[in-house]
């Protein structure tokens, strides 16, 4: 099992930045690809991007929506992933969910786990 901890989301005003990270403990021996979803209320779950664990050519997967405002990062040492987001519109609000692929051993296939959600308010 392997659980996963947001932290960072909160209010803020259009055009501000605001970054979240996620930590990943528990039971696994690797974490193939982390990342970040959102929900808006009445409305399906959406991928905002994701990192695979290559070291050093890490592959990115960035949402239409926000390519070129949003970066998301890992610390593989750490199984953490940041997502940092700038130029935020009221649209980016939403529910954030961080997202992992990992194996609970080295012969098991891969599960997909969730994070419980941090919220990302955008108002003046």
């Amino acid at each position: 099992q392997v659980q996963l901890v947001e932290s960072g989301g909160g209010l803020v005003q259009p055009g501000g930045s605001l970054s979240l990270s996620c930590a990943a403990s528990g039971s696994f021996v690797s974490i193939r690809l982390m990342g970040w979803y959102r929900q808006a209320p009445g409305k399906q779950r959406e991928l905002v991007a994701s990192i695979t664990a290559d070291t050093g050519d890490a592959k990115t997967t960035y949402g239409d929506s926000v390519k070129g405002r949003f970066t998301i990062s890992r610390d593989n040492a750490k199984n953490t992933v940041y997502l940092q987001m700038n130029s935020l519109k009221s649209e980016d609000a939403a529910v954030y969910y961080c997202n992992a692929a990992a194996r609970s051993r080295w012969t098991a296939p891969l599960s997909t786990f969730w994070g419980q959600g941090t919220q990302v308010t955008v108002s003046s």
